[in-house]
Order: C-alpha cells, then sequence, then structure tokens
C-alpha cells in the first residue's frame, strides 16, 4: 500500500516545490488579498448604511461570509487537474499512459500539492482578515463542522474540474467553457453574495447544486445560518454529489482515454 501512495506523495511534493519557487506572485497574491479585504468591507458597510439588515444577517456576519468566501476562493478557484488539459493539447498525454501510474491520480496529486501550498497562504492571508476585517470566529465545534465541509466542498470542486478538463479529449480547447462554468459557478455558488440573499423561489433549487456544495455549505456553516441539526443533512448532500461526480469522471475519463488508445496516441 505505501509503495502505491509513494509516487503520488512524490508528485505533490515536487508541485509545493514548484509553486515555492514564485516568490514574488506569492508576496503580490497576499497584497491582492489585503486590497480586497479592504474593498469587501468598504462596499458592505456602505451598503448596509442604506438599507436594513437583508434576511437578518447582520453587517459583521456579511463582512466575515465574505472574507472567509475569499480565503477559500485561494483554494476553490484552483483548477487541480489542469495539466490534462494542457497535456491533451501539446500529446504529452500517450507519455503518462506508457507509465505504471495511476494518471487521474497523478494529476491530482499534482494539483493538491499547489493547493496544500496555497493552504499554507492562508496563515498570513488570515491574520490580513483579521487585522483588516475583524472577522467573527466560531466555535471549535462549528469550526471543525466548516472545516469538514470544506474538505467535502473541495472534492466536489475536484470532480467538476477534472470533468470539465476531460472534455479535452473531444475539443482540444476547454477555455472558454471553463471561463463560463467559472463565472456561473461565483454566481450560483454563493462566494461573491450568498445565497440567502437570493429569491426565496429559486433558492432551495440553487442550493441543491454542486455549486452550492462548494461554497455556500461550509460559509453558510460558518456564519451559523445551518445549526448542528441541518450539518448531517448539508454535507450529505455534499457526499452525494461527490459520489455522482465520481462516477461521471469515471465514465468520462474511460471514454477519453480509449478515445487516445484508438487514435494511436
Amino acid at each position: 500500500m505505501i509503495e502505491y501512495i509513494e509516487p503520488y506523495y512524490q508528485f505533490a511534493l515536487k508541485a509545493i516545490a514548484r509553486e515555492a519557487t514564485y516568490r514574488f506572485e506569492v508576496f503580490t497574491g497576499l497584497g491582492s488579498v489585503a486590497v480586497r479585504m479592504y474593498l469587501i468591507r468598504v462596499v458592505w458597510v456602505a451598503l448596509y448604511a442604506r438599507n436594513g439588515a437583508p434576511h437578518g444577517v447582520q453587517l459583521h456576519a456579511i463582512i466575515t461570509y465574505s472574507a472567509v468566501a475569499l480565503l477559500m476562493g485561494l483554494i476553490l478557484d484552483i483548477d487541480q487537474t489542469r495539466m490534462l488539459h494542457e497535456k491533451l493539447n501539446d500529446g504529452s498525454i500517450v507519455v503518462d499512459f506508457m507509465k505504471p501510474i495511476s494518471v487521474p491520480l497523478y494529476l491530482f496529486s499534482d494539483g493538491t500539492g499547489e493547493v496544500i501550498f496555497h493552504t499554507i497562504l492562508l496563515v498570513p492571508a488570515l491574520v490580513i482578515a483579521l487585522f483588516i476585517v475583524h472577522i467573527d470566529l466560531p466555535s471549535a465545534a462549528v469550526f471543525g463542522a466548516f472545516l469538514l465541509s470544506f474538505v467535502l466542498g473541495y472534492l466536489v470542486g475536484a470532480m467538476l474540474n477534472f470533468i470539465l478538463n476531460c472534455v479535452a479529449f473531444w475539443t482540444l480547447e476547454i477555455t472558454a467553457v471553463q471561463l463560463m462554468v467559472t463565472w456561473v459557478g461565483d454566481l450560483l455558488g454563493g462566494g461573491i453574495v450568498p445565497l440567502l440573499f437570493f429569491p426565496a423561489a429559486i433558492q432551495n433549487a440553487i442550493l441543491a447544486l454542486p455549486f452550492a456544495a462548494m461554497f455556500s455549505t461550509p460559509l453558510l456553516i460558518y456564519i451559523g445560518e445551518y445549526p448542528p441539526e441541518r450539518y448531517l443533512q448539508v454535507m450529505g448532500l455534499q457526499v452525494c454529489w461527490i459520489v455522482v461526480l465520481g462516477a461521471i469522471s469515471v465514465v468520462v475519463w474511460r471514454a477519453g482515454a480509449r478515445r487516445v488508445v484508438v487514435q494511436g496516441g
């Protein structure tokens, strides 16, 4: 078992080392977080100054929501399997099929290494958030539930990205589709505006989508909109999406891999 896992562990370590070489980008990224944190606070303070608290969500809660959403975006906005798209474009995917490894696990390990590096950056980013916007900190139990839901949301996002990148087996170029999916995901996932602010008639439908499972579910747990008695329900939905998208991923990957083999690379 250890011998099977070891190569993928090394792939993740190499990805971390690769990301760490771009130090200037790291510092500019943290500077960008500081600016966006400040703008978040300014915008919401201005909006709440002229309007009451929508749906009973107080100003400090919505600022906390938006700040945590921004920090989550540092991780969830990373396409863990984008290397598949790149390899299909330059043809190097054929070489990977000849290696004694699972190509999907290789791609996921490399992407996860990148994610781990950016997760480490959340520590100084969190300090920035505490200093600029004074975000609320939940109880240990709520924070634990948030972390579990966040991991489930990360897996949902990984499956979606993998399916989208597998489309490149047939189209090669998927940039335009990725942009559309990203825009829809930001809007319907609750990463920009809480889904609680949407009309009640469509709110439940949106909350049932995989985009909400990525962002909205952990965020609403964090700010206390989902009480503990609802944790099993909302995280159960996240697990369902992981299973469904995982099954679709297997089908699409096998179809795409068969296409490469039949065409002889």
